[in-house]
């Protein structure tokens, strides 16, 4: 079954790069009709998304658990006595998911398990004639883990985030999930919290959750730091209690782009583009080629493949939003393209991939050849497919065993490293015209 397929396919490198560098920020994401219905509905008002943020920010600040109660009904439909997943509730979910996702569930689990270890690094201390220099590492008490509801349960984003902050040494991980409008939150949801070690989970969603675990309520505990994605109302929440937390990133809307050339297989690249665009209808799938023949071959399969997807419609706007097929006059212009652009996910079809892995200066993640696709990484390869968005893997990383440690400086310099260090911070002190931190230093120094 062939159709016609919306994504546009430029031959001007200059365009392609003006494409890349204009797609969808978070300031620019506008609320559809109905989602604004409800916010007048609820409030009262036509507010924006950080107006509702802060309402609900100020309401469960103010309220605690009365104002999780009342937003979970008002915003999910469900009625709770009890925010908290009881014992007997997780053990009925793990006995309703069949057993070969269970599997499949301890399987990346262990998957991830393994890679993080190999990040794991240990303080160090370095002592010579002026005393001792050093680092201790420290793992966060406390971080909460937020796993939105909506299109579908993501099982494996909990797993990319829990599973890292397990092995840094979390004394306690929580789960925030929104329940359905029975109460419940998704067995697969439940199941995968018990499998990579959670400590607690609450039915608790949206805007509501990350304030609930920013500040703490009677029943959520507050955290050192949230993590994880959500819809706009998640993501402005996060922006506004970082500094008394921590947070992970502000993930966008995913983004895959591959650079392809003659060599590639155009229904894999079809293939891989269309597993990015059925995350959401504001997902970018790319494809950058030296090859105009692949160029119109990966079209041709984009409308072969796009009719048989169980979420076609979803892919089908991802691909007119956002998609791209751009032909380029060789790979130099491609990296160039590909590093402006700074993808959450590089995915290189090339005939020698390895041989331009040192062109890659900014991506979530490189996935190397046709037999790693990206689709791996998402959940059995090993790294946590929590990366960064937006462009903002100019400067920041994947989630990490490091997201979860603290480093903590030790200073312990004897009486002669102070005698040779303590008069040029005299010097300096005073510089700054900071005359007690000279005096701290020159009543040691007796001078």
């Amino acid at each position: 079954m062939t159709s016609t397929v919306t994504v546009r396919v430029l031959h001007d490198p200059v365009a392609a790069r003006e494409f890349l560098l204009r797609q969808r920020r978070l300031e620019a994401t506008e609320l559809p009709e109905r989602v604004r219905a409800g916010i007048r509905t609820i409030f009262g008002a036509d507010l924006t998304a950080g107006e509702v943020v802060d309402r609900i920010i100020a309401d469960v600040r103010q309220d605690g658990d009365a104002a999780l109660r009342r937003y979970t009904r008002l915003l999910d439909g469900a009625e709770l006595d009890r925010l908290e997943v009881a014992p007997e509730e997780i053990a009925e979910a793990i006995a309703a998911v069949p057993a070969d996702v269970l599997e499949a569930l301890r399987f990346a689990r262990d998957r991830i398990d393994a890679f993080h270890r190999r990040q794991l690094r240990s303080s160090w201390m370095h002592f010579d004639e002026d005393g001792a220099l050093g680092q201790i590492l420290r793992p966060l008490e406390r971080v909460g883990i937020y796993t939105p509801g909506g299109r579908a349960p993501y099982p494996s984003s909990l797993l990319m985030s829990a599973v890292p902050a397990r092995v840094a040494g979390v004394e306690e991980i929580i789960v925030c999930a929104p329940p359905e409008r029975d109460g419940r939150i998704s067995p697969l949801i439940l199941a995968a919290a018990d499998i990579a070690g959670v400590d607690r989970v609450f039915k608790v969603g949206g805007a509501q959750a990350i304030a609930a675990m920013a500040y703490g309520t009677e029943s959520v505990p507050r955290v050192d730091k949230i993590l994880g994605p959500g819809n706009i109302f998640v993501v402005l929440a996060k922006r506004r209690v970082y500094g008394e937390v921590d947070i992970d990133q502000l993930p966008g809307p995913t983004e895959t782009l591959l650079i392809a050339d003659e060599s590639a297989d155009p229904a894999l690249c079809a293939a891989d583009l269309l597993a990015q665009a059925e995350h959401d209808p504001l997902a970018s799938p790319i494809l950058l080629t030296t090859s105009a023949q692949l160029a119109e071959a990966v079209k041709q399969e984009l409308a072969s493949q796009l009719p048989t997807l169980e979420r076609a419609e979803i892919a089908g706007e991802a691909l007119a939003n956002n998609g791209l097929i751009a032909v380029v006059p060789d790979l130099p212009t491609a990296f160039d393209l590909a590093n402006a652009y700074a993808p959450e996910h590089l995915c290189l079809l090339l005939a020698e991939p390895w041989a331009h892995l040192d062109k890659v200066r900014h991506a979530g993640g490189v996935f190397l050849g046709e037999s790693s696709p990206e689709v791996l990484g998402d959940y059995t390869a090993g790294p946590s497919h929590v990366m960064p968005t937006g462009q903002t893997a100019r400067f920041s990383s994947p989630i990490n065993v490091e997201e979860f440690l603290k480093i903590i400086s030790v200073v312990g310099i004897n009486r002669e490293g102070l005698t040779r260090l303590g008069p040029a911070a005299v010097t300096l002190a005073r510089a700054e015209g900071l005359t007690a931190h000279a005096r701290a230093i020159e009543r040691r120094l007796g001078t």
